[in-house]
């Protein structure tokens, strides 16, 4: 049975004067550097559908995922088990979550929903015969690990090696730039999505809307032919596109985008297609165990503790957290798998560690693990076991970083469960 896709993209751009997020701060933004998208590219094959929306925000809640797949399943008969959501992890967007000081835009929510939920179904109405290639390459002069390794053992996040004490980098980056593309028969390309490991921080001053070296990424391929591009982020949580070591000479949202366009033209150039797919989809829900909150935590004085912005911001959340904490008890996570042949999209609620998401890679083999982070839903911060002997940034604890240490490798071996599962 032939393949079908679509593709489809809708304006979610804010008004001036939206609040922010992705500085723990209020920030409320007065203007606009370059607007923010939703998109959704969907696949059928053989009596079985899959789907993909990209956001041009922070995260996604879980409870905004399952409204947009029960209102998708209702209104269109689409499988709500075989779509994944997935944020960008934009730091230029609009207050989608409550962080810090920043309270959630439940209007602009709700919006956006409909927006989405709209958008599917015009995808769904235009749907058509396609072959679909895949590719990778890889990519060193983009992103880098984050987390600085000083003498006194421990890390400082956005380290510096000019910094006294400064010993080594912490870990490693996914340097790995996949590619799932799809054109009509007589070649025409209808869109695409890549899978690229690094924090979109870029925010071109506190009060600008933008998205982010993803949305330089689309409107590079929109020029050269691909009309709808899907950037979906992996494994993040400590990798950015600023150099430790040479952090002065940090590459901007433009010149990011138009590396990453770049790289993804030369795949393209060498892409292989095919008219037939196996698609599927598994997930599954685990409950992720919340730490165990020492007395120095609250305070921000445990080994490593890194406050950024404003020390009384944390001070204001903590007892917010700790509620929440004593209320739920764990933290929910489900892990969902889209496969497509020997490809498989592995997504996590997460801002996920890079080790995390290698280690999958790893043991997934001979399958193609892509991994999709911040999709499905926002745990906050999930690092490596060893990263919370050392502390940084993304240990400390705060709203976005209160899971226990296994959290991370209870996460990839479900990961990996599912992928030796297969369809």
């Amino acid at each position: 049975m032939a393949l079908k896709v679509g593709f489809a993209e809708t304006d979610i751009t804010p008004p001036v004067g939206t609040h922010k997020i992705g500085w723990k701060k209020d920030i409320v933004s007065d203007r606009v550097l370059d607007p923010l998208f939703a998109r959704t590219a969907v696949l059928e094959c053989a009596g079985e559908k899959v789907a993909f929306v990209q956001l041009d925000t922070l995260s996604i809640r879980w409870s905004q995922v399952s409204d947009i797949r029960q209102r998708i399943a209702q209104m269109y008969a689409f499988p709500a088990r075989s779509i994944m959501v997935a944020a960008t992890h934009n730091h230029a967007g609009p207050a989608v979550a409550n962080a810090g000081d920043v309270k959630r835009d439940d209007a602009y929510i709700q919006s956006l929903v409909t927006k989405v939920v709209f958008m599917f179904g015009q995808v769904l109405t235009n749907m058509q015969e396609a072959e679909i290639g895949f590719g990778n390459s890889f990519e060193f002069d983009v992103a880098y690990n984050r987390r600085v390794i000083m003498r006194d053992g421990t890390v400082r996040t956005h380290g510096k090696f000019t910094a006294p004490g400064a010993l080594c980098i912490e870990g490693p980056i996914d340097p790995e730039l996949a590619v799932m593309v799809a054109r009509t028969k007589a070649g025409k390309l209808l869109g695409a999505i890549v899978n690229f490991t690094c924090h979109p921080t870029h925010h071109g001053s506190e009060g600008a809307l933008s998205a982010g070296f993803p949305g330089v990424l689309a409107m590079q391929m929109k020029s050269r032919g691909c009309l709808v591009t899907l950037y979906l982020n992996g494994a993040s949580g400590n990798i950015t596109h600023i150099d430790p070591r040479r952090p002065a000479l940090r590459k901007s949202k433009e010149e990011i985008g138009a590396i990453l366009a770049d790289d993804v033209s030369s795949i393209l150039a060498r892409m292989e297609y095919r008219t037939e797919v196996k698609l599927g989809s598994r997930s599954k829900t685990i409950q992720l165990p919340f730490r165990k909150i020492t007395e120095k935590e609250i305070k921000g004085t445990a080994k490593g503790a890194q406050r950024f912005i404003d020390s009384a911001i944390y001070d204001r959340e903590i007892p917010r957290q700790i509620e929440r904490i004593r209320r739920m008890g764990t933290q929910p996570a489900e892990v969902q798998v889209i496969f497509v042949d020997e490809y498989a999209f592995v997504a996590i609620p997460a801002e996920y560690f890079v080790q995390h998401g290698l280690r999958i890679k790893e043991k997934s083999h001979p399958r193609h693990a892509l991994i999709v982070g911040h999709a499905n839903g926002m745990v906050g911060y999930v690092p490596h076991k060893e990263a919370f002997l050392r502390g940084g940034y993304e240990t400390t604890f705060c709203g976005s970083s209160r899971l226990a240490p296994e959290a991370g490798d209870m996460l990839a071996d479900c990961a990996i469960e599912l992928l030796h599962q297969g369809v």
